[in-house]
């Protein structure tokens, strides 16, 4: 016997999923726009290096 599940999403998840997702980068440009300089930079920088990206 082979039964078959459709998975609807519900509206309701779509409006969280945005909801969250709107907060989470509102929260990265708040986040950004208050940390010093020379951090987000030194931030930067290093993660160009871990992923070997030349930045000299």
């Amino acid at each position: 016997m082979n039964t078959q599940t459709q998975a609807i999403a519900k509206p309701t998840t779509k409006l969280a999923t945005l909801i969250a997702v709107a907060f989470a980068g509102l929260m990265m440009i708040t986040v950004a726009g208050h940390v010093q300089a020379a951090a987000l930079h030194d931030a930067a920088h290093d993660v160009r290096h871990a992923t070997g990206f030349p930045c000299h």
